[in-house]
């Protein structure tokens, strides 16, 4: 059997986000959701081609029209975020420390002709080249435990530094209430501004920032909180581990996007 699938545990702990089971058109059997779900969960982890879909988990080309569909309508962002609110009720997100970084992945041939190639055109497909070739660039935000709370991709030649309101938008996590704010949030010195430091003090949060070597360093500078720091990078790492996240495949920016959202959530089902 296909390595990969979701336990009972998993699968029952998002049954009920799923569509409702329709019975497809007359003398045609509706494809099961949870095979359909374990078909692309193999593609995430593997990073093989839709076509190399083992039989057991069903053609796949309904398994990619389904990942396609459910993609558009925003299902797996919206599985994610109530995860993270699960996992919220029960007191499992960090607030102590909340850490951003940004990483290149590098783009597989096949990404590329969606639409020609401009500057602008690159914005919009999230491609671009930067010192690793044709990449992408994902921006993280996760909290002190690793748990991904944030992501956005843009060109892998935009800086860390241009995204982070970006970045901060995107937490599934509402930062509007005093309570649901971190204490500190953390991020290596390619983020080291003035205005982003500012950016974060306005919203009552403590930043925690690397200096560059030109900068004068900050004497009340938290080292213990910035050690920490070092969770997102395992974080990172822990999904570049699944093929369709630590290379990009996808033409489309949303459906690599989706890939991510998938291998985080296999891991927040694990802590639920």
């Amino acid at each position: 059997m296909p390595r990969h699938r979701l336990t009972d545990r998993e699968f029952n702990a998002i049954r009920h986000l799923l569509p409702k089971q329709c019975p497809g058109k007359p003398g045609r059997r509706w494809s099961n959701h949870r095979t359909v779900i374990d078909g692309i969960l193999w593609i995430t982890k593997t990073g093989s081609p839709w076509r190399d879909l083992p039989e057991q988990l069903g053609k796949w080309q309904t398994v990619y029209a389904r990942f396609r569909r459910w993609t558009k309508e925003g299902l797996w962002a919206r599985i994610y975020q109530t995860l993270l609110k699960r996992l919220d009720a029960l007191e499992k997100i960090d607030r102590s420390l909340w850490c951003v970084d940004g990483s290149v992945i590098r783009a597989h041939r096949s990404a590329s002709g969606m639409i020609p190639q401009s500057e602008k055109n690159d914005e919009l497909v999230a491609l671009g080249r930067s010192r690793g070739g044709y990449s992408t660039k994902i921006h993280v935000l996760c909290d002190g435990e690793g748990t991904l709370l944030g992501i956005t991709a843009t060109g892998g030649q935009r800086h860390e530094s241009t995204e982070l309101e970006n970045l901060i938008a995107s937490c599934e996590l509402s930062l509007h209430r005093y309570d649901s704010r971190p204490e500190v949030i953390a991020g290596d010195k390619g983020y080291s501004s003035n205005a982003i430091r500012q950016f974060i003090r306005d919203r009552q949060i403590k930043p925690v920032i690397g200096s560059k070597a030109n900068e004068s360093r900050d004497a009340n500078f938290d080292r213990e909180a910035y050690r920490r720091r070092s969770i997102i990078e395992r974080l990172i790492g822990w999904l570049k581990e699944s093929r369709r996240v630590a290379t990009r495949y996808d033409k489309l920016a949303c459906s690599y996007l989706a890939f991510v959202q998938l291998a985080a959530t296999r891991r927040v089902l694990k802590l639920l």
